[in-house]
């Protein structure tokens, strides 16, 4: 089969969340045309209100030019139409929950809707385009391209071909990324966690148990990670970033998938997880962001 993949220049992000609307402003910095979809209007309108700000903010701050400002607010539609978004998509990039089903579902309907040729890509973190791919008549034009959150700040982006993904496939996604300012990294093979999770998993996997056997303190471990390892952030200081909810149900995901004992959330986080503090957006994790004169009930 002869199989060539057309310049980009229409995209569609399917979810309008923090990463969503992000990953699709980035795109229309970067002078792509872009519509950003969600099934919720609220969202939506937080997405547009963001967009406008934060150019606004941009060329208040002497970062943006009020010209490319205007040009990238041009360039960006939000829309509830999943088929207005994504009917004439040279590429689409899903960022909706970490959610197969869901995900899978969304694929099954873009596949109908994008034109032949578009290219369907996966923000997903963890789940691999091959459990994804099968929902379509187009796997060879399925993959990940993970981004970091904050879309617009980090800079780094993984491209992930599965055993399905064509070459020319990754090469576009990864010249996408590259033109949005990413620094794009590309995976030739599949695995759970991709790169960057996985070494950050395996330093938060060993800082928990150290926590779990009472050797040092959560504090103590977060400053040996800053100051001898040159990590800006500790592994607790950052699970309370990401959430502690959000770690857990990766633990649990894994564990059920594999069955592996040595996969289960660690004691320290199901702990906190139970309680309901789940990171510096509840106001405590493993450490507490509650002001001073605020009670603990």
């Amino acid at each position: 089969m002869i199989f060539s993949v057309r310049p980009v220049e229409r995209i569609c992000v399917v979810g309008a969340g923090n990463m969503g609307h992000q990953i699709a402003l980035s795109a229309a910095l970067a002078g792509y045309r872009v519509k950003c979809t969600d099934v919720s209007r609220e969202v939506l309108e937080r997405a547009d209100q963001f967009a406008d700000s934060y150019l606004a903010d941009r060329v208040a701050r002497g970062k943006l030019a009020e010209e490319a400002a205007r040009s990238a607010r041009a360039n960006i539609l939000f829309t509830r139409d999943l088929n207005e978004a994504a009917g004439d998509a040279d590429l689409v990039i899903e960022a909706v929950l970490e959610n197969l089903e869901l995900k899978i579902q969304i694929f099954r309907q873009l596949d109908e809707i994008c034109p032949p040729h578009a290219i369907l890509a996966t923000n997903s973190s963890y789940i691999v385009s091959s459990r994804i791919a099968g929902a379509t008549g187009r796997p060879e034009k399925v993959c990940n391209m993970h981004f970091f959150n904050p879309a617009l700040v980090m800079k780094l982006v993984e491209v992930v071909k599965g055993p399905h993904t064509a070459g020319e496939t990754a090469e576009a996604v990864r010249a996408v990324a590259e033109k949005m300012g990413k620094i794009p990294v590309v995976l030739q093979k599949e695995i759970y966690g991709f790169l960057v999770n996985r070494i950050v998993s395996a330093v938060r996997r060993e800082a928990l148990y150290l926590l779990d056997m009472g050797i040092a303190s959560h504090e103590d471990i977060d400053s040996a990670v800053v100051h001898a390892l040159g990590h800006p952030m500790g592994p607790f200081r950052l699970l309370d970033l990401v959430g502690i909810d959000l770690a857990y149900d990766i633990s649990m995901g894994l564990y059920r998938e594999t069955g592996d004992p040595a996969d289960k959330p660690s004691p320290a986080l199901v702990e906190r997880y139970v309680r309901g503090e789940w990171g510096k957006k509840k106001g405590k994790g493993f450490y507490d962001y509650r002001a001073p004169d605020r009670p603990a009930g």
